[in-house]
């Protein structure tokens, strides 16, 4: 039965640090069957976190692995791990993770990379103009596993010519391979085979976006080529549309009431989503200042799909016209966003602060509250300098509220 490798194991096992140090007193390479007999390890499963930890070290680049299939530290091999910036112009240089000066890596050096690779490099010479200048020995890490670019077809040969300019080689597309693109359309395409030092990558078209400057196309290009998540894993949306469209009285049980305070949101103009508001009341000694949120936490538990994407995202992106947004609609836009006349969960802090600005007393709630406006900054900022008495008819509390 073929044994499970992702599998936690619970074993004693040397720590990287160990290993280093074995291979800092023998001085030269040693092969894994020695690393075990020197460092004592017998267990099967002690040996198969051995073999993950030297992986884990040749993939950092702590370790080289050369070809008799002995383990070196690439340090005293005089190897530098980097990841690799490239030029538009053909030449790039590798920026060592230590940190220290650049190694310049020319034209030639940089047919068998891609901008962004993690590489080990050695120091070969010093060129014109003084600068250190490497060579790749060996790839680490491929930063691009996709490509988005426009499609050319020339005397029976396709190419995606990237956007990114940093990527300053073109991917050869088999013409069988091309997915019905048509000459001057963007698309993505897939490397499936990288760069060599005399091949260039090799792809196939998976992904055609449309007409090269097309509306709303910049913001396609961009959203490929940072890799943001665009689509929802399985689960995700289903997650958040089984809490419903409004808060339940079961939902809001044990919480602070603040629905009769006259809470409102302020955002600019073209804002969808509304996760904070605020109250403020003028006191005898200073001011009440209610700041409430949106209780993102009551929906996204730890451990869920829900918990999972969002932390993968770690944000919303905006973009002219189109926000990708850390949580789905039904949360981003519905259940956590602080709209008007509707119940929603959120945690508050209530202030109290004195005349010189500090605050002298407060109080942290889960509570439950109803948005009396949804404002823009422009909105306010215009009645306040109108002197008119309500920011709209019929809302005395709130316009005594942003007035104080």
């Amino acid at each position: 039965m073929k044994q499970n490798k992702s599998r936690r194991i619970d074993a004693p096992a040397p720590e990287r640090s160990e290993i280093v140090e074995l291979l800092e007193k023998h001085g030269r390479p040693l092969k894994r069957k020695d690393i075990f007999e020197r460092l004592g390890i017998k267990r099967e499963d002690s040996r198969e976190i051995v073999n993950r930890r030297l992986r884990a070290m040749v993939r950092d680049g702590q370790l080289v692995k050369n070809r008799r299939g002995a383990y070196g530290l690439a340090a005293k091999m005089d190897l530098v791990a980097g990841r690799v910036s490239a030029h538009r112009d053909g030449f790039g240089f590798v920026m060592p993770d230590e940190g220290g000066p650049d190694l310049y890596l020319s034209p030639r050096r940089m047919r068998s990379v891609l901008h962004g690779d993690r590489v080990l490099a050695s120091v070969v010479g010093v060129d014109g103009r003084g600068r250190k200048e490497g060579a790749v020995r060996e790839i680490l890490e491929r930063a691009h596993q996709r490509v988005v670019g426009h499609f050319v077809e020339e005397s029976g040969v396709a190419l995606v010519v990237p956007d990114d300019p940093r990527i300053n080689q073109d991917v050869l597309i088999p013409l069988s391979e091309t997915a019905g693109a048509r000459p001057g359309q963007v698309v993505v395409a897939e490397i499936v085979q990288q760069p060599g030092p005399r091949q260039p990558p090799l792809g196939r078209v998976v992904e055609i976006l449309g007409k090269s400057g097309a509306p709303g196309m910049a913001t396609e290009i961009a959203i490929r080529n940072f890799n943001l998540p665009y689509e929802w894993p399985e689960g995700v949306e289903a997650q958040a549309d089984a809490f419903g469209e409004k808060v339940t009285s079961k939902m809001a049980k044990g919480r602070r009431d603040l629905r009769d305070l006259p809470l409102v949101t302020i955002d600019g103009a073209d804002a969808r989503d509304f996760d904070d508001a605020v109250y403020a009341q003028k006191r005898k000694n200073g001011w009440r200042l209610v700041v409430a949120i949106a209780d993102v936490s009551f929906y996204v538990e730890p451990g869920t799909p829900l918990d999972s994407e969002a932390e993968n995202r770690a944000t919303s992106v905006y973009f002219p016209g189109r926000v990708i947004p850390m949580l789905p609609e039904a949360l981003s836009n519905g259940l956590c966003s602080l709209r008007p006349d509707e119940d929603r969960l959120c945690l508050v802090c209530d202030m109290s602060i004195n005349e010189q600005g500090k605050v002298t007393r407060s109080r942290f709630d889960a509570a439950v509250m109803r948005s009396q406006a949804r404002l823009t900054y422009e909105q306010v900022w215009d009645w306040l300098v109108s002197g008119e008495d309500e920011i709209r008819e019929g809302q005395a509390a709130v316009s005594a509220s942003l007035r104080d």
